[in-house]
């Protein structure tokens, strides 16, 4: 253990000791054990739904008090039937199979040795996040299911909501004869808090920031703690020279309009110029019906003349805003490679989409655009783990090592290898070149 922490821990740090403790008890019990748990979270939630909203019509309060934006305080309320979905969404974390324990790879060495790594939990989990309280049960159950404690700091405007669910998932967690620890809120609302959450290297395993970028930068550059990097989404949409016009309008639009708060709605359009005169009209005209105010460049501005569209000049700014608004950016671009060059440049690695009929199109672009994911003739919103079969997800990480796109329960897990002999020893042999021996 590190020597950083001192004897007399603060509330942050107690909580930490609680989890790691708690993580032990966990990490070896069966599947059902832990469906079970969750079983009783789900029945809980539905059952003190009203105390659950109660808590959370304060938050909203206070929410609208403060001027906070109406796209801000629909994703902080909780209505009863919200809370029955976010009960259901347990419920089919339930049917998800269990990771820990899965063999990744297995064989037997020339000498007789079984060697098997498998996925065990990754142990204390941090979650930071905004104004989301569904995200409170999400990742609950989630690092429950693959074994893990959590310990969950949200922001101070939903506070009242996270320390009334939390209160319920840790009761029926005890309920279920888990102990209560593996599920804890992080105390304090202050920013001091989530410092000292980052630096409790030794006693939390991982950190995962979920939210604005601001939020995930300085959880990403001031923590001691690793960090699992999830993204912010400026997501583009590239319209091919070969499109279908109509599919493309389509995607388009589900892409940018379905809605607009995620980080996998679309926040750039990109048109090959032999096609522009053409589908921008349609594009534009669909957009100003979806309530959409175009950023666009000049040859944008120009095919927008006369027509229904709200068309703004857009800015160098505009290229790399995630907007979380009805609001895209637009360019005409001269070919494919500029359209990948445009991406490489502004992109936050999340999802880019092509639209074509052309497979060398689609090949080319694939290859060369280097996001979580691309999307060929399908709309950027499918990046989801629900979508993607995963059943559910923690976040989508836009960084390389441990995880990448959408994480699901795999991903809350690590490996260890299992090497089993029969009285094997190691006799000496002649070092070869590039041994990695420790």
């Amino acid at each position: 253990m590190s020597s950083d922490h001192a004897t007399t821990d603060s509330p942050v740090l107690a909580v930490a000791r609680r989890a790691r403790a708690a993580a032990a008890v966990l990490a070896p019990l069966p599947r059902r054990a832990k469906d079970a748990a969750l079983s009783a979270i789900a029945d809980a939630l539905v059952a003190r739904s009203a105390e659950i909203a109660e808590a959370n019509a304060e938050d909203v309060a206070r929410a609208r008090e403060a001027g906070t934006a109406e796209s801000v305080i629909d994703r902080l309320t909780l209505t009863e039937e919200r809370i029955a979905a976010i009960a259901a969404d347990v419920r089919s974390v339930i049917g998800l199979p269990d990771p820990v324990g899965e063999v990744v790879r297995g064989y037997t060495l020339p000498n007789g040795l079984d060697v098997r790594q498998i996925r065990v939990p990754l142990g204390v989990v941090g979650i930071i996040y905004e104004a989301r309280p569904n995200v409170t049960v999400d990742a609950a159950a989630l690092c429950l299911k693959s074994g893990n404690a959590v310990l969950l700091r949200g922001s101070a405007s939903a506070y009242r909501s996270n320390t009334a669910l939390i209160a319920v998932l840790r009761d029926a967690a005890a309920a279920a004869g888990l102990p209560a620890d593996v599920i804890q809120l992080v105390p304090g609302e202050s920013r001091d808090s989530v410092q000292e959450l980052m630096r409790a290297r030794g006693l939390v395993d991982v950190l995962i920031p979920r939210g604005g970028a601001s939020l995930i930068r300085t959880v990403v550059e001031g923590s001691t703690v690793p960090v699992i990097e999830t993204g912010t989404g400026n997501c583009h949409v590239y319209v091919d020279a070969r499109a279908d016009l109509a599919m493309a309008v389509g995607i388009l639009l589900n892409s940018k309009a379905q809605r607009v708060s995620v980080c996998n709605s679309a926040e750039t359009l990109l048109v090959h110029q032999d096609i522009a005169d053409v589908f921008l009209p349609l594009a534009l005209d669909a957009l100003a019906e979806a309530g959409v105010t175009v950023h666009g460049d000049e040859a944008v501005l120009k095919a927008a003349e006369g027509g229904r569209a709200t068309v703004v000049p857009a800015t160098e700014e505009d290229w790399e805003t995630e907007y979380l608004s009805y609001d895209l950016a637009a360019a005409v671009v001269p070919s494919l490679d500029a359209a990948v060059e445009h991406i490489r440049r502004w992109s936050s690695g999340h999802t880019e989409a092509i639209v074509t009929t052309s497979q060398a199109a689609a090949r080319r672009f694939t290859q060369l655009v280097d996001s979580t994911t691309v999307a060929v003739n399908a709309s950027t919103r499918f990046t989801d783990g629900s979508e993607f079969g995963f059943g559910a997800e923690i976040g989508i990480s836009t960084q390389k090592l441990h995880a990448r796109g959408p994480m699901g329960l795999p991903e809350l897990t690590s490996t260890k290898y299992i090497v089993t002999g029969d009285g094997h020893v190691r006799g000496e042999r002649t070092q070869t070149v590039g041994s990695a021996e420790g």
